[in-house]
C-alpha cells in the first residue's frame, strides 16, 4: 500500500531545506557581526598604543643624540683634538692611547650597553673603539669628514642602516649617531665622531606591545625604508605596499583574501619616523572560530539527524527511482543488459515499464545493425592500411638506394639488415595491435635508415614515461608523421631534431596515453595547417584519397577508438610542428579483438 502512493510523499526533503537554510544563514550573520566588532575594537586600540610607543622611540633617539656631548667631558681629550697632526711619533702615539682610552672608558665599557663602536675623525685622524670586528667604514650619502670640511652646523645627524655599509661580527642592526665637534673657545672645528648604537632599546620598545610575538612590528622612515622590523631580514628594504598605506595615522585592513591582515600605523612629528603594527585576523578571531567550528559540529549532528529521520521516511519512495537512475546511467555508458523489477502501479511504475519497453527494442536494433556496421569499419581499416604501406617502402628504399652508390658497404649491410626487419614488422599482419615497444623499435629503425642517409641533418630522441611492453597500439601509427617531418624538413635542407615522447594522460576522466612526435623544421603555414585541422575534424572516411600520412593515421585511430582519439596538431611557421595523439589504454590485444573495441564504439 505505502508504494502505491503518489510521489507528493517525498516532499519530506523539504523538512531538511527548512532547517538546514534558516540555521546556516543566522549562524553566518552572528559570526560577521561578531567578527567585524573584534576588528573596530583592535583597529581603535592599537593607535593608541602606537602612539605610546612612538614617545618611548622618540626618546631613545633623544638619548641616543646626547652620546656625543660626553666626550667634551674630558680636558685631556679636547687637548688632544686641538693639537697640531705634525708632532713627533711618540707624541702621535700617546694622543691616540689616551684618545682610545677614553672611548672605551666612556662608550664601550662604561656606557650604554647597546653601543657598538664609536669612531672620532680628527685632523686627519681616526680614533676608534668597538665591542667586535667591523669592516666597511664608509657612509653612502657623507663623505667622511677628514679634518673639519664637514659642517653640520652643529645638529646630530642619524645615519640609517640603508645609508652605511659599516658592519659589525654577527650584523647587529644599528644607528649610526654622527656629531660634528666643535671648540667652544674659538668656534673652530675640531673633528666629527660616530657612535654605532644598537637597535636593542628599539626592539624592546616595540616587543612589548606583543608578549605572544604573533604581529609584525616595524619602525620605517616617510619614504618606506625599513629601519627596524621584527624580522630583521627586512631591515633596510623598501616595504612594497608602503604606497599604498594611507597618509593619516590610523588602522586599516588589506584587501588581499590569501593574507588577511589589520594595519596600524602612527607617524612620528620628530622624527618623521613611522611605526607599524601588523597582524593576522585569523589570530585575532582565533578563539572566535572555535566556537564557530563547536556550532558548525552541532549544526552537523543536528542535520545528520534530521536527514537520517528523513531518509528513513522517504525510502520507500525514492529506492525505485535511485534503482532507475543507476540502470540509466548503465545505458548511458553502453551496458544494455538491464531490467527494472517494479511492479507498482504509481507514476515510478509507468515510468519502469516504459524503460524497459525501450530497452528491449534498443537492444533488438543493436542486435541487426552491430556486425554490419562491423564488417564495414573493418573493410575501411584494411583500405586505410593498404595506403599507408606504399608510401613508406618508397621513402625507405630510396634511402638504401642512396647508401649503395656512395659505396660503403658495411653500412650498407647494416642498413639492409635493419630494412629486413622492417619488412618482417610490416607483413606480418596476424593481429590489429602490437606493444608499443614494437612500434618504437620500428621507428628507431626508420630513424636510424634516415640518419645514415641525412647524417648531421638529422637528430632524434625517443623517451617513454610508460611501461611500452604492457600496452598495445595499432602499427604504423608513428612512421607517416616521422616521415612528413622528414620531407618538409631534412628534403629541404635544414636541420631537424625529432623528439618522441611517451605519457600517461587523463581522457575525459578515463586513463589514457599521449603520443607526443616534435620537430623543430620549418614548420606549416597558417592556411595549410588550417586545411589539415578542417581534414581531422571532418569524417576520417572522406579524405581518405587526399593525402597519405597525418589523416590516414587519424582516420585510422578514430574509426577504431571512437571520436574522442585521434591526432590534434599545432604549428608554427618557421618554428616547428607538433604532433599528439591520443589513444586508449590497451592491456592486450587478444581483449581487444574479443570485445575492447565493442566497448569504445559503444560509448560513441
Amino acid at each position: 500500500m505505502f508504494k502505491n502512493l503518489r510521489l507528493r510523499n517525498k516532499l519530506i526533503v523539504s523538512y531538511i531545506l527548512l532547517t538546514v537554510i534558516p540555521m546556516a544563514s543566522l549562524g553566518f550573520i552572528a559570526y560577521s557581526q561578531y567578527t567585524k566588532s573584534i576588528e573596530e575594537e583592535v583597529g581603535s586600540y592599537l593607535p593608541r598604543i602606537l602612539e605610546q610607543a612612538t614617545e618611548n622611540i622618540n626618546k631613545e633617539v633623544q638619548d641616543m643624540k646626547q652620546l656625543p656631548d660626553l666626550i667634551y667631558n674630558s680636558n685631556q681629550v679636547m687637548e688632544v683634538l686641538k693639537k697640531d697632526t705634525l708632532q713627533n711619533k711618540s707624541s702621535i702615539l700617546k694622543d691616540e692611547f689616551l684618545v682610545n682610552n677614553y672611548l672605551s672608558q666612556t662608550y664601550i665599557n662604561g656606557g650604554s650597553q647597546d653601543i657598538l663602536g664609536v669612531f672620532l675623525l680628527s685632523k686627519n685622524r681616526l680614533f676608534d673603539q668597538t665591542k667586535m670586528p667591523f669592516k666597511n667604514f664608509e657612509y653612502a650619502n657623507y663623505s667622511f669628514p677628514y679634518g673639519q670640511d664637514l659642517d653640520l652646523q652643529g645638529k646630530d645627524i642619524l645615519i640609517l642602516p640603508h645609508e652605511t655599509s659599516l658592519q659589525f661580527e654577527g650584523n647587529p642592526p644599528y644607528i649610526l649617531v654622527m656629531k660634528q665637534l666643535i671648540d667652544y673657545d674659538n668656534r673652530k672645528n675640531l673633528g666629527t665622531i660616530f657612535i654605532a648604537v644598537e637597535m636593542t632599546s628599539l626592539a624592546t620598545i616595540l616587543d612589548k606591545m606583543d608578549a605572544e610575538h604573533q604581529s609584525k612590528r616595524w619602525i620605517m622612515d616617510d619614504k618606506g625604508r625599513i629601519i627596524y622590523h621584527s624580522d630583521v631580514e627586512l631591515i633596510s628594504t623598501t616595504l612594497p605596499e608602503f604606497k599604498n598605506y594611507p597618509s593619516i595615522n590610523g588602522s586599516f585592513r588589506t584587501l588581499n583574501e590569501q593574507e588577511n591582515k589589520l594595519i596600524s600605523i602612527y607617524k612620528s612629528k620628530e622624527t618623521d619616523w613611522i611605526v607599524g603594527y601588523s597582524i593576522t585576523m585569523g589570530y585575532l578571531t582565533e578563539r572566535t572560530d572555535s566556537v564557530r567550528n563547536g556550532t558548525i559540529i552541532v549544526f552537523v549532528v543536528f542535520i545528520l539527524i534530521s536527514a537520517l529521520v528523513s531518509i528513513l521516511l522517504a525510502w520507500n519512495v525514492s529506492s525505485p527511482l535511485h534503482q532507475l537512475t543507476k540502470l540509466m546511467k548503465k545505458v548511458e555508458k553502453g551496458d544494455f543488459d538491464v531490467d527494472l523489477p517494479i511492479q507498482t502501479k504509481d507514476e515510478v511504475g509507468i515510468l519502469a515499464k516504459s524503460f524497459n519497453s525501450m530497452i528491449w527494442k534498443i537492444k533488438d536494433l543493436i542486435r541487426k545493425n552491430y556486425q554490419i556496421e562491423i564488417r564495414q569499419k573493418e573493410a575501411q581499416l584494411h583500405a586505410l592500411q593498404t595506403q599507408i604501406n606504399p608510401h613508406f617502402m618508397y621513402n625507405t628504399l630510396e634511402t638504401i638506394g642512396m647508401s649503395v652508390e656512395e659505396g660503403d658497404n658495411d653500412e650498407a649491410v647494416q642498413m639492409v639488415t635493419i630494412l629486413g626487419q622492417m619488412l618482417r614488422y610490416s607483413l606480418n599482419n596476424k593481429e590489429k595491435l602490437v606493444p608499443i615497444t614494437q612500434e618504437i623499435l620500428q621507428i628507431n629503425r626508420y630513424l636510424t635508415l634516415q640518419k645514415y642517409r641525412y647524417e648531421e641533418r638529422l637528430f632524434f630522441t625517443i623517451h617513454s614515461d610508460v611501461q611500452t611492453d604492457h600496452f598495445f597500439i595499432l602499427k604504423f601509427v608513428f612512421q607517416p608523421i616521422v616521415e612528413n617531418a622528414i620531407k618538409y624538413g631534412v628534403e629541404q635542407g635544414k636541420p631537424v631534431h625529432i623528439d618522441i615522447h611517451i605519457t600517461h594522460y587523463d581522457h575525459e576522466g578515463e586513463d589514457a596515453i599521449s603520443i607526443t612526435i616534435k620537430d623543430d623544421g620549418p614548420g606549416i603555414k597558417d592556411e595549410v595547417l588550417q586545411l589539415l585541422l578542417n581534414s581531422l575534424l571532418s569524417d576520417p572516411m572522406a579524405n581518405r584519397d587526399a593525402q597519405f600520412g597525418i589523416i590516414n593515421v587519424h582516420g585510422r585511430i578514430k574509426l577504431t577508438f571512437g571520436d574522442g582519439f585521434g591526432l590534434k596538431m599545432v604549428s608554427a611557421y618557421g618554428k616547428g610542428t607538433e604532433v599528439n595523439i591520443i589513444i586508449p589504454k590497451i592491456t592486450s590485444s587478444h581483449l581487444f579483438q574479443k570485445g575492447e573495441v565493442d566497448d569504445y564504439e559503444k560509448k560513441d
